[in-house]
């Protein structure tokens, strides 16, 4: 546990921080570490590690990760510094932003894809509203009835 004069840092990547099935978040999450989700997040992640997206989970938002294993559903734009891994059972409903994607035979993917891109610096604790890079823009989030 921190005390109140450390400050988190990159170092803190050692964490390893589990959604597990049956729970559902709503809201922002970010980390420095990895990230396993099993179950429902309504909301945008960010990490500065791996995230993984276990086959029974939904993340409704945007994701952007240094590196992703997705076996389940993301609504949302999903942006990876590194490697970005579809699953079989994946299902994408949103635009792809990555510098190396893997998709495995059966893997859905509907939306745009950007290849070899480099964002720059995952930032934690600050807001990315007019962040783009050049990426495929216009599709933050899958849309909505209404």
């Amino acid at each position: 546990m921190l005390r109140k004069d450390e400050k988190s840092s990159d170092k803190a990547t050692t964490a390893h921080n589990i959604i597990g099935k049956g729970t559902t978040l709503r809201g922002d999450l970010e980390t420095y570490g990895n990230l396993g989700i099993e179950g429902k997040v309504v909301g945008n992640i960010k990490t500065k590690s791996k995230i993984a997206v276990g086959q029974s989970s939904l993340v409704d938002g945007n994701i952007t990760a240094q590196n992703a294993e997705v076996a389940g559903e993301v609504k949302g734009t999903i942006e990876v510094n590194e490697v970005l891994i579809l699953k079989p059972s994946a299902v994408i409903h949103g635009d792809i932003i990555t510098n190396k994607l893997v998709v495995e035979s059966g893997a859905k993917f509907n939306g745009g894809c950007k290849m070899g891109v480099s964002m720059g610096e995952i930032k934690i604790g600050e807001t990315t509203g007019n962040k783009q890079n050049g990426a495929v823009s216009g599709k933050q989030k899958a849309p909505t009835a209404g």
